[in-house]
């Protein structure tokens, strides 16, 4: 019920992922790697959440799954990757521009792509909310209609983060650490909610 869902997300990843560590020897200039640094390092904890969170609807795409607990896991995740693309939008903004010519008109869109990012994932998380769990059909219906609406998101919204990742600023960022995909860290069951009874003091 939830696969179309998972195949969506797996397909619409940020396209911030898409920087591998794979880049040519030309040397950077200096400001220019120091750029991507800044980004980056603010880039990580986002980029985590949004593998962690994507984690979680693929592990809930199981037929038997109950309705309940998928919209459940679903909201939580949309909730989640829409403030991850909020960070990241904040983050390419408080680095100003990138030291390369068009460097301000590409970062403002970037940011602009990444706000908007953000509301439609805490859009789709509403839509979540609402369907209605007591009648599987519709709840697979509404589901369906939501994974069109991502597949969406992620094929419109990535020019101006394309163009943030081209030449000179793409190939300082794909050195950075922070700017490569992360490998989800969620366990593959929720832990017990009693898993720590004390604490230290």
């Amino acid at each position: 019920m939830n696969q179309k869902l998972a195949a969506a997300l797996s397909g619409g990843a940020v396209l911030v992922l898409a920087l591998s560590g794979c880049s040519d020897d030309s040397s950077s200039d200096n400001k220019v790697n120091d750029w991507a640094k800044k980004v980056c390092d603010q880039v990580k904890p986002q980029l985590q959440k949004i593998a962690n969170a994507n984690a979680a609807i693929q592990q809930q795409t199981a037929d038997n799954s109950k309705p309940a607990d998928v919209q459940e896991t679903d909201s939580a995740a949309f909730q989640q990757i829409s403030q991850a693309y909020k960070a990241l939008g904040a983050a390419v903004e408080s680095a100003g521009a990138p030291p390369v010519d068009g460097g301000e008109a590409t970062q403002k869109e970037a940011v602009k792509e990444l706000n908007a990012s953000s509301v439609a994932y805490a859009n789709l998380q509403k839509k979540v909310d609402e369907l209605n769990t007591k009648d599987q059909a519709k709840f697979a219906d509404g589901l369906k209609g939501i994974a069109d609406e991502l597949n969406k998101i992620s094929t419109n919204g990535d020019e101006a983060l394309r163009k943030l990742q081209s030449g000179e600023v793409g190939t300082a960022m794909a050195k950075q650490p922070g700017c490569q995909k992360p490998k989800a860290s969620v366990a593959p069951t929720a832990p017990a909610p009693s898993a720590s009874p004390t604490k230290k003091s």
